[in-house]
């Protein structure tokens, strides 16, 4: 089972994912408040993180056309909505509810 350890604005958490798993539904199981306005369709980019260490797995075309319309991104930043956990990952949430006091969004389906 792969392992992922998010760093938030509260600190680091590591904890087990299922494999094949959107990880935007990991992180937010593990009870952290990450932000998905759109539900999971690679629509607002609120749910992105920075992937620090592993393999988040090729970018699919909506992920790639949604991101290229932001501005400053680093390479490295994906929409967790669109990752499905293949291996170990180490990310940063870069959006969470507490830090923004926007509501999470409806939750995506897996």
């Amino acid at each position: 089972m792969p392992r992922i350890e998010a760093e938030t604005a509260t600190g680091s958490q590591a904890f087990d994912a299922e494999q094949g798993r959107k990880l935007v539904l990991t992180i937010e199981d593990a009870g952290i408040d990450i932000l998905h306005r759109c539900g999971g369709n690679a629509k607002c980019t609120t749910c992105r993180v920075e992937v620090l260490a592993g393999d988040p797995g090729e970018i699919g075309e909506a992920e790639k056309n949604r991101l290229a319309l932001e501005v400053d991104l680093a390479e490295n930043v994906r929409l967790s909505c669109q990752v499905r956990v293949i291996d170990d990952l180490k990310v940063r949430v870069l959006r969470q509810s507490s830090t923004t006091g926007l509501a999470p969004g409806n939750r995506p389906v897996d």
